[in-house]
């Protein structure tokens, strides 16, 4: 962050090649555009190369840049007036050569973006944040600007919602 607050483009190119995809996801996963996404992945960026001189080290900076995009979002999100948005993770592909472990797994991946749209905002960011960011609780809590505490309520009633719904699936309940 030093290199980049003194004007070296090339540490912001290596920074921006580093989280360039984990930063999309997560602003995808917030608002399912991927040119917005995409819009809002380069203002994130260039508000790290303006501010890398306020970086004060009391996080990591992958912390401080998925704070500065969750930001985004919700400034997005006021913007257009919209209070609030159908997520869709992106989907799991299976490398194995089975079609039928392809099958299930598209099936499984199906099914947990359908359990995912159903979680609110606040639990669908606290998810994706700790298992495809894999963020601790406490570097959540600074993403979300929220209470330690919240963000493990938050993963824990999220987690038994997501439970509750893809065990439908298996007893067949769920649609």
């Amino acid at each position: 962050m030093h290199r980049i607050a003194d004007g070296d483009r090339t540490a912001l190119a290596a920074l921006y090649r580093a989280l360039e995809k984990p930063v999309y996801r997560f602003i995808l996963s917030k608002l399912n555009d991927p040119h917005e996404s995409s819009d809002i992945l380069h203002d994130v960026f260039i508000e790290v190369w303006r501010s890398a001189s306020r970086f004060e080290g009391r996080s990591k900076v992958q912390t401080w840049i998925f704070g500065i995009a969750c930001r985004k979002v919700i400034d997005r999100h006021r913007k257009a007036g919209r209070t609030s948005v159908t997520d869709t993770p992106p989907e799991v592909v299976d490398d194995s050569d089975s079609a039928e472990t392809c099958i299930v797994a598209s099936q499984d991946a199906a099914q947990v973006r359908h359990c995912m749209d159903g979680l609110s905002d606040e639990h669908r960011s606290a998810i994706a944040l700790a298992f495809w960011e894999d963020m601790s609780y406490r570097e959540i809590a600074k993403v979300c600007d929220t209470a330690e505490g919240t963000i493990k309520t938050r993963i824990f009633h999220a987690k038994k919602l997501l439970m509750r719904c893809l065990s439908a699936f298996e007893t067949g309940a769920a649609t």
